[in-house]
């Protein structure tokens, strides 16, 4: 049996507060902008250890955008925080404008997305974000997997220069990733290896895959794990090296079918390696209200449909 170490349990977007945190003290050009949810994302301590340089702007979302764009022109390092739908549906003008087109070092970080959000329901529930980032030309897309794995990531982004897709949650999951782990932009963790199916998850259903790794793996299924943290630029090489020995892939993700992982990894495998691929996401759908864990089960994106793509999918390969 695969057994994975587990260090707590925590949401995501706390890891990105203590990140940012610690970016607060070891990086002078970093500032953070919030549109009124400090608290819920997790911005209080690094407001409260930068007062001069944490900037309250309201429920203004495009204007937060476009003074992150012009606090960079200065030099500065700026992380915007609100929930994805407003980092993304609210503002994609003003992101595809002044961020990725005029190529600003603006790290846009967005919290409560995907279904998991729960009872705020079907118009906070972003489920097509994803989707909308990494089309941008310039725009780095990330979506790590645990709490430790986001701390780990806004740091990372700190030094990166260019415009950043980070996207995280609210529930409390597991944390597997190991906390003095580094964090390589643009290069996926393989967590375990196999010979039988290639899974390829990020965000929360890197959990949901490790829970299904365990049934499978009592079914004499050889699994080749994935976390593929980083959409974009996406990590080609792991790819069409795990899949060249399985011969089959799987990927889950919490988000829209289209636009999402599955569809980055299909057209990569379209193009260099086609093989029968199935995909764990919400099909063509708005969510509603409810607990994160009942709406995973009832959209097709919980441990059990992943368990079943994979079954599907290696009877496909023949």
């Amino acid at each position: 049996m695969i057994e994975f170490e587990i260090f707590g349990n925590k949401d995501t977007r706390s890891g990105f507060g203590e990140g940012l945190a610690e970016l607060g003290k070891t990086h002078p050009d970093v500032v953070a902008l919030c549109a009124d949810l400090t608290g819920s994302l997790k911005m209080d301590a690094f407001k409260n250890e930068n007062p001069d340089r944490f900037f309250q702007v309201g429920i203004a979302e495009a204007n937060m955008i476009g003074l992150a764009a012009g606090m960079t022109i200065g030099g500065k390092i700026p992380f915007t925080g609100t929930f994805a739908n407003f980092s993304t549906g609210r503002v994609y003008d003003q992101i595809r404008q002044s961020v990725a087109y005029s190529q600003k070092n603006v790290k846009i970080c967005a919290s409560h997305a995907g279904l998991t959000l729960g009872e705020d329901g079907a118009t906070h529930q972003i489920l097509e974000d994803i989707g909308m980032m990494r089309m941008l030309p310039n725009m780095t897309v990330i979506v790590p997997a645990d709490f430790n794995q986001t701390k780990q990531a806004t740091i990372a982004i700190a030094d990166h220069q260019g415009p950043v897709y980070l996207r995280f949650g609210r529930p409390v999951m597991p944390i597997f990733v190991r906390p003095d782990a580094k964090f390589i932009i643009g290069k996926a963790d393989v967590l375990t290896e196999g010979t039988d199916v290639t899974i390829i998850a990020c965000g929360h259903l890197v959990w949901k895959s490790i829970e299904a790794l365990k049934a499978l793996t009592e079914k004499g299924i050889s699994v080749e794990l994935i976390n593929m943290h980083t959409i974009k630029p996406l990590d080609e090489n792991a790819i069409l090296k795990s899949v060249a020995k399985t011969k089959c892939v799987v990927t889950a993700e919490e988000h829209m079918m289209n636009g999402g992982l599955g569809e980055a990894v299909a057209q990569v495998l379209a193009r260099k390696l086609p093989v029968p691929q199935e995909f764990v996401a919400v099909n063509d759908s708005f969510g509603e209200s409810g607990t994160p864990m009942e709406l995973m089960t009832k959209y097709g994106i919980d441990t059990a449909n992943i368990i079943d793509a994979v079954e599907k999918v290696i009877a496909r390969k023949g």
